[in-house]
């Protein structure tokens, strides 16, 4: 009886292992759509005119709006609307948010490997030689993780640097068991913030809006894009306002949320700044 209950919970567990990464995959493949601003401005445009497009045929051909039902359809229009105009603020701010995150980590990298950088001299000096040497390839590391646009090449980078953080503990943690002194520990404390603001960085990049999120605004887009061209008495050209409008807007959001795609990135300034302050050998 054990066995047969082991062997149905090994199955439940892998079972769900898989179900997990199944998810994953899923997101990874969904957020690359969201890589790509212009995708979406043109993706989200072309549904949404398409969507107004459909509604105005339906007013046209199928079904006409009356003069008695105008006032009840406005109302639910200006309404749908409205709830369009929230989640896509709602959205706006929380692409902000992350995209400020990501600034905040950069410039928390720089001040913790330049703390380190100056504490090496709290080390033996053979040590401190080689642990600043390591800091330098460390940071061209980093500076080149947020420059880089290629996937490929960010799994090149992430490989260089898991090596080089293994490489650089090690630098100071031989002394610090060698000599465990207070002294040492403050090395020891900011080489495990050097390798924690790393961690922080990692976690603000992949902290994304989730796609559920989008799955809502671009719901609540074109039922809007369809209300309002059913509702539109004017030319069919005057339909193409409104998701023009709001294309602009997910376009805005997508590029902001993005850390790599479109045209708004963080740019690693104190990174650029610390390693041109640092004596060349």
């Amino acid at each position: 009886m054990f066995w047969v209950a082991r062997g149905v919970a090994v199955r439940i567990t892998r079972c769900w292992r898989d179900d997990v990464l199944t998810d994953q995959v899923l997101w990874v493949k969904g957020m690359k759509t969201f890589d790509s601003p212009f995708i979406v401005l043109v993706g989200s445009l072309v549904v949404q005119w398409l969507a107004g497009y459909g509604g105005d045929l339906l007013r046209r051909k199928v079904r006409p709006l009356r003069k008695e039902t105008r006032e009840d359809f406005e109302t639910v229009q200006n309404a749908t609307l409205t709830l369009l105009a929230l989640i896509i603020g709602f959205s706006f701010a929380m692409a902000v948010t992350r995209y400020d995150q990501r600034k905040n980590y950069e410039e928390a990298e720089a001040n913790a490997i330049g703390t380190e950088y100056v504490r090496a001299d709290l080390l033996p000096a053979e040590n401190a030689t080689g642990l600043r040497e390591l800091l330098r390839k460390y940071l061209d590391q980093r500076i080149l993780f947020y420059l880089a646009r290629d996937e490929g090449e960010v799994g090149k980078i992430d490989v260089a640097t898991g090596k080089l953080q293994t490489e650089l503990w090690s630098a100071v943690v031989r002394p610090a068991t060698t000599q465990p002194t207070p002294v040492i520990a403050l090395a020891v404390s900011g080489m495990n913030d050097v390798l924690n603001a790393q961690g922080y960085t990692q976690a603000a990049w992949w902290n994304r809006i989730p796609v559920a999120a989008w799955a809502l605004m671009g719901l609540t887009a074109v039922s809007c894009s369809l209300l309002f061209g059913y509702g539109e008495r004017r030319t069919s050209v005057f339909v193409l306002i409104l998701p023009l409008i709001v294309s602009i807007s997910f376009f805005l959001i997508a590029d902001l949320d993005s850390p790599r795609g479109g045209i708004i990135h963080v740019e690693p300034h104190n990174l650029i700044s610390l390693l041109r302050s640092m004596p060349a050998h």
